[in-house]
């Protein structure tokens, strides 16, 4: 396993610039407004030469009746418990404050690696504000301007010193990405601290309480997959937050990194337009896909209501007949173990590759027993198929008239090459191709 590198500080001392610094790209939002990052939020870093995962942090607030505020010094403490190495961040224009004095007593307690960094000390003349911060008798005090890129690279220099030497060379091929996405306060959160077995994300009645997408790997059945629990997704002209947008942006983004995606349902509220449209941004990246219909636990229910949910969501979401429906509650637990069962179909699925044989058989016949429309007052020929593609399946079609060929009939092919090989939970992509011409031909 890569060595952990944990962020964490007061709210709005500038945890997620420098997380953003450090990963060399903007993966973390940031914001003036403190509070932005509420849970802990996880990358790879691999532009160092020790690789390792860096973690970004909530604020730390010691002392505090609010519960969200709690919750985030929870996500903290949590972040410290699995970090090798712990870089504890500090204003240097706010000076030293008694919380800051509080959280360096206590990691005091920590054996494990601690570099203090004061922040926002963007030039010489702002040195002379560090003078306070010697006096918490720690052996070193790092001067940084995560904005300004000032200071960061020495500190990575030692840093990367204090990391324990693991391999360093995990990677993500055999690792099922998993994103779990659906409109605000659905369950997505709860969801996966059921699935992981600890309280591993915020999880608040409030709606639109996961702003970042949250990664965390786990193992299950010997199996190793990567859970990205997205924010909320809204309908566009209730994202007014310039915060808020920045989350929707982000979880699309996570649907493009994930092989199968969860698409949660609030069974109270029924299918809404808004889970229509959420869905489509998974189908169009081309991602394994499973509805996963949460809260079923609180509905009064009789023989025939999961028929009649299905018979709904196979109307509302035609475009994804292929998709798996699990019923379950993330409160209670009840149907859970369904969901992984699921992914691990799903994903075969989606990395299945067929021959060239079987597929021109299956093929052969659909066209036999049901031909191409004229296209132009021409017939459509079709030469032969070939697999050239997983994640999503994709079958590119030799054709004279490749313009020729009308929507209607690619669905009946995919649904011949469905019948014949499965391909349960993922969407397929048809390209349909003239056939080159030899010189002379």
């Amino acid at each position: 396993m890569r060595p952990l590198i944990a962020i964490v500080g007061r709210p709005n001392v500038g945890k997620s610039t420098l997380f953003n610094r450090i990963v060399g790209r903007r993966k973390a939002m940031v914001d003036d407004m403190p509070g932005v990052t509420r849970d802990r939020n996880y990358a790879n870093v691999d532009r160092f030469d020790l690789p390792f995962i860096l973690i970004d942090t909530g604020g730390f607030e010691p002392e505090t009746n609010d519960r969200l505020l709690q919750q985030m010094r929870e996500q903290s403490q949590l972040a410290m418990e699995e970090a090798d190495v712990i870089l504890f961040v500090m204003d240097g224009r706010d000076g030293l404050t008694p919380a800051d004095v509080e959280v360096v007593e206590m990691l005091r307690r920590v054996d494990k690696p601690v570099f203090y960094l004061v922040n926002k000390i963007d030039g010489d003349r702002q040195e002379t504000a560090i003078g306070d911060f010697y006096t918490l008798g720690v052996e070193a005090v790092f001067a940084i301007s995560a904005e300004h890129n000032r200071g960061v690279n020495d500190m990575m220099d030692e840093v990367l010193k204090a990391l324990p030497k693991g391999s360093g060379t995990e990677t993500d091929e055999d690792v099922t990405k998993i994103a779990v996405i659906g409109r605000p306060n659905v369950g997505k959160s709860t969801l996966v601290n059921r699935l992981l077995g600890v309280e591993r994300v915020v999880a608040n009645p409030t709606p639109g309480t996961t702003r970042d997408s949250i990664d965390t790997y786990f193992t299950c059945n010997r199996k190793r997959y990567l859970l990205i629990d997205t924010a909320g997704i809204r309908r566009k002209g209730k994202t007014t937050e310039k915060i808020e947008k920045y989350s929707v942006v982000d979880s699309l983004r996570s649907i493009e990194r994930a092989d199968v995606v969860l698409i949660v349902i609030n069974a109270e509220e029924g299918v809404t337009e808004q889970d229509t449209k959420i869905a489509g941004y998974a189908y169009e990246a081309g991602r394994g896909c499973i509805f996963v219909v949460n809260k079923w636990d609180t509905l009064t229910k009789d023989n025939s209501s999961m028929g009649k949910f299905i018979e709904k969501i196979r109307m509302e979401f035609k475009y994804l007949p292929f998709a798996p429906i699990v019923f379950v509650s993330a409160k209670t637990g009840q149907r859970l173990g369904k969901i992984m069962t699921e992914v691990d179909t799903v994903m075969e699925q989606f990395s299945r590759r067929i021959t060239t044989s079987d597929l021109n058989r299956v093929f052969s016949k659909a066209v036999e027993e049901h031909h191409a429309p004229l296209y132009q007052g021409r017939r459509v020929k079709f030469y032969f198929a070939t697999q050239v593609g997983t994640k999503p399946p994709s079958i590119v079609i030799f054709t004279n008239r490749p313009d020729g060929v009308h929507f209607s009939y690619e669905r009946y092919i995919v649904n011949r090459f469905r019948d014949a090989f499965g391909f349960t939970g993922t969407p397929m992509r048809l390209l349909f191709k003239g056939r080159e011409r030899r010189n002379g031909a």
